[in-house]
């Protein structure tokens, strides 16, 4: 039983791990797959280890250590599905631009439109075509992550909550502005006018 809590110590270290994470470690123990897989599933039972989805896992300690983090979340919504990038309500309450409840993170992807619900919280992915999968860049620091720039993150929440700009115009996106108060005059000039810039592209 030692070589188990040895091999929890060790996951308590990873913001992420897979179950091959799990396998190699415990291998360093000279662990056998099936033992291994048996602590994995304790591990679940007695909580010391939470799903992020299939295959996905974090440690209760290392999540409760960091769940105030945002960029721990951030980290987590970029990993969970990949590529993605933080965007929309998520990416302008980043920015200070918006004060709507944020329940759940929500990025956005090139693959299928999905939710996860976790212990870890809440990650919604929305899918976009190519063309418009841009303007978003990393940020470094504990947790590194990407996320869109602030003109692209107000793009994707419009862009999914009108089913793609169809039948929209210029004051029809003003006015939505307006009433999701969003504090579009406080975002930087430049970022301004790259908004406009994209949305020129569709309407």
């Amino acid at each position: 039983m030692k070589s188990k809590k040895n091999l929890l110590e060790q996951l308590k270290t990873f913001p992420h791990f897979n179950k091959n994470t799990v396998h190699q470690l415990g291998r360093q123990w000279e662990l056998k797959d099936s033992t291994i897989n048996t602590y994995i599933s304790r591990f679940l039972k007695y909580k010391d280890v939470l799903p992020l989805k299939n295959g996905l896992y974090v440690t209760t300690d290392f999540f409760k250590n960091n769940r105030s983090d945002v960029s721990y979340s951030f980290y987590l919504a970029n990993i969970i599905r990949t590529p993605s990038y933080v965007s929309s309500w998520a990416a302008l309450q980043y920015y200070n631009l918006a004060t709507e409840a944020v329940h759940s993170i929500t990025s956005t992807t090139l693959k299928v439109t999905r939710e996860y619900q976790t212990k870890a919280g809440n990650f919604a992915y929305q899918s976009i075509k190519k063309d418009f999968f841009s303007d978003f860049f990393l940020v470094k620091g504990k947790f590194d992550f990407y996320i869109a720039s602030p003109a692209k993150a107000l793009f994707d929440l419009l862009y999914f909550r009108t089913r793609q700009l169809k039948g929209i115009n210029l004051e029809d996106i003003k006015k939505m502005i307006e009433e999701l108060r969003i504090d579009f005059d406080e975002m930087d000039k430049t970022e301004q006018e790259k908004f406009y810039s994209i949305i020129k592209k569709l309407i």
